[in-house]
């Protein structure tokens, strides 16, 4: 049976990618927070410890000027966010319960007192004062704590309103269904609400999720029935990746092994969900701030070379400097793509010619892609660029306006996207990238399946490490001529 409910969040904060970027903000303010508490924290000590009243109890009888003081606060800071992070308080989606975090905070204030001691033990460093010491532990337990709190409060404030909060559909046992819901209303802080459910999924169910998914009403699949037939589970899975909504389900759902499993526990329930990519919370964030620092150093470095193309595309063939037009990028969603025009003026409009095409040779012929061999709607100018890719320049401007990434699956043009098959699709999971493993693994020379098993390989195992290997594959990929276009 199918109960669809009008929630707040549905009904007012229908953008996906705000609620996003709202978890994202979250787990990004995190160690910027921490380490100011830490820092007020020993700041507080050493006002504390020179107070009047407490140098009548116990004159102080060392030398510690406020400057050098301060600069070691900073030091032990930035090592005790070292200890968080280890101890797993950075995680992306955070940590569920209070009390556990609060925990994590005690564990990494001990650890970070025991480190300061095993400096001043092995190499008589820092500063004699216990009372500075343990008051600044104590209190960087105190602040941190607080901080902690505020945050979740904040959040909290925020999943009343809508924001941020994952909206489900579940599917299966009614009983098991009964107690997430309840215990998703009782706990605001867990951030879901249950909006569909489902017993079976058939092709009714799917039609109704894909109108819930065009109306921007469902985030999350969750599967809790044990039982479930497996050719249902694949079938869900692969709706979920095809739509871009995240998957869960519960222990011993499936029987095939999967990577990238995230587990979690509702209600006295295992779920577990099959993350469609390692580019989430952290990831998504490091990756971004990657491409900005990077793609804004090379479009500083390179505008004297691209002002140069500018001016021979304009001497070389009338038209204009860009060519711009419509790609498909992240979760199947357009934006308008430009780089240095390379054809005539007007080629895209001889991809629709039946003459024109019927007189070419389609070296991806079978896929949804066309290239063609020789092309005759390249310029002069056009073929110089093209063999060196210095036509895609103007892409790292695009980069930073955060509609493609440095690294990444080539973006697809809408009637190529409209040609995907289901297991395409899940190209469009990340931002298109300038390069991407397919491009420094075979250039043109790949056929569409393969550069899509490259892609996705990449998508699920992403790592900053990787996207460093790509970039510094990619000259010589521009470089080594391989098929000629």
């Amino acid at each position: 049976m199918y109960k669809l409910r009008p929630t707040l969040n549905y009904l007012v904060f229908p953008k996906y990618l705000y609620m996003k970027r709202s978890e994202l903000l979250f787990t990004a303010i995190k160690p910027p927070l921490d380490y100011l508490a830490l820092i007020l924290a020993g700041l507080a000590a050493y006002a504390i410890r020179y107070l009047p009243s407490v140098q009548n109890i116990r004159p102080v009888i060392f030398n510690l000027s406020f400057t050098d003081y301060f600069s070691l606060v900073l030091l032990i800071s930035a090592c005790w966010l070292g200890i968080f992070a280890l101890i797993g308080l950075y995680n992306s989606r955070g940590i569920k319960k209070l009390r556990e975090e609060m925990a994590k905070v005690f564990v990494g204030c001990l650890a970070g007192l025991a480190l300061i001691l095993a400096v001043m033990v092995f190499s008589r460093y820092l500063f004699d004062s216990r009372f500075i010491i343990l008051t600044g532990c104590f209190l960087a337990l105190v602040f941190v704590g607080a901080e902690r709190l505020i945050i979740r409060l904040l959040k909290r404030f925020a999943y009343r309103f809508g924001i941020g909060v994952y909206r489900v559909a579940i599917f299966g046992n009614v009983t098991i269904a009964t107690l997430l819901k309840n215990e998703f209303n009782d706990h605001l802080s867990l951030g879901h609400k249950v909006v569909a459910e489902f017993e079976l999924f058939n092709e009714e169910i799917a039609d109704k999720l894909k109108q819930m998914v065009a109306a921007d009403a469902v985030d999350e699949i969750i599967a809790i029935n044990p039982s479930t037939d497996p050719t249902m589970a694949l079938d869900l899975i692969n709706f979920a990746n095809e739509n871009h909504l995240d998957f869960k389900y519960t222990a011993d759902f499936l029987g095939t092994q999967l990577t990238n499993l995230e587990v979690a526990t509702y209600a006295g329930t295992p779920v577990i969900e099959v993350k469609k990519t390692r580019l989430d919370g952290w990831g998504r964030i490091n990756k971004r701030t990657f491409d900005i620092i990077i793609s804004s150093i090379l479009a500083i470095l390179l505008l004297p070379v691209m002002l140069l193309v500018a001016i021979a595309i304009k001497l070389d063939s009338p038209g204009p400097v860009f060519f711009k037009y419509k790609r498909i990028g992240q979760f199947g969603k357009s934006f308008t793509y430009f780089k240095f025009r390379s054809m005539i003026k007007d080629a895209h409009q001889y991809r629709f010619d039946p003459e024109f095409l019927a007189q070419q040779k389609n070296l991806r012929q079978g896929s949804p892609m066309m290239k063609f061999k020789a092309d005759p709607r390249v310029t002069q100018v056009g073929k110089f660029i093209r063999r060196f890719s210095i036509d895609e320049l103007p892409e790292l401007f695009i980069v930073i306006v955060g509609k493609m990434s440095l690294v990444g699956p080539r973006p697809h043009e809408i009637e190529e996207v409209d040609k995907y098959q289901r297991h395409h699709k899940k190209l469009l999971t990340i931002k298109p990238g300038i390069t991407g493993l397919a491009q420094v693994s075979g250039r043109s020379d790949l056929n569409f399946e393969d550069e899509v098993k490259l892609d996705t390989y990449y998508i699920e195992n992403w790592s900053l490490g990787l996207d460093l290997q790509i970039l510094f594959k990619t000259p010589w990929a521009v470089i080594s001529r391989r098929q000629t276009l």
